[in-house]
């Protein structure tokens, strides 16, 4: 049975690959991206793209409008869009937090929030993390506003399966280790890492659509390396 599911960060990675493994298995997508194009040119079926800053609390507002005019209800909805910034702690402003957070934990906060009036018992929000913001796991120079935003996304997840125990829906979060990405080649330059953004694709696929049967409200180390 086909479910409806929203994706973020679509242009590249492993969400690129997300959107079109639930397009081959039948499901309904609703890609969000600042860059609408790359999944646009695939010519999906059942795929519909639109162009969205997390950072800018309007474009919300184009989310919401689309789920309520084509599916009245939402699945699995995947935060994975996220903001990378590689800098020393002594130049990292105030205003490079904010730019970080409002993505990276703002964003994810308020797409939580637009979509789940919309989600019932049995839907899946999962959040993508990453092993930078894992209490106790190796820490990187460089990373502070980042992985410091992917711990905050952590505890939101634990805070909102509480919040929403009674309702059916399951909240959890996947700290990523290295992916072959772009991002993994901005923050550890040369870097190869030991899984492709299909692999990952595939487990967060998976996993989406099952792993709410198994838990909710936890965190889960999807690392075979460090970084």
């Amino acid at each position: 049975m086909s479910k409806n599911i929203i994706v973020t960060g679509t242009s590249r990675g492993i969400g690129f690959e997300l959107v079109q493994l639930f397009a081959k298995a039948g499901h309904n997508v609703l890609a969000l991206s600042r860059n609408s194009k790359p999944i646009e040119n695939l010519e999906l079926k059942k795929v519909a793209s639109l162009s969205i800053d997390l950072s800018e609390k309007d474009d919300y507002k184009k989310v919401e409008t689309f789920i309520k005019s084509n599916w009245n209800q939402v699945d699995v909805l995947i935060n994975n869009a996220g903001t990378l910034l590689n800098k020393p702690f002594s130049e990292t402003s105030m205003e490079d937090f904010e730019y970080v957070y409002k993505t990276n934990v703002f964003g994810v906060a308020e797409m939580i929030r637009i979509v789940q009036p919309f989600m019932k018992k049995n839907s899946h929000v999962i959040t993508i993390s990453s092993m930078g913001g894992v209490q106790g796991s190796m820490k990187f120079a460089g990373l502070s506003a980042y992985s410091s935003s992917k711990a905050a996304v952590i505890t939101l997840t634990e805070l909102l399966a509480e919040e929403y125990k009674d309702t059916g829906l399951s909240f959890n979060v996947l700290a990523l280790g290295a992916v072959q990405t772009e991002m993994l080649q901005e923050a550890f330059p040369g870097y190869q890492a030991p899984t492709t953004a299909l692999e990952m694709a595939q487990y967060i696929f998976d996993f989406s659509l099952n792993g709410n049967k198994y838990y909710n409200g936890k965190l889960l180390q999807v690392s075979n390396s460090t970084p």
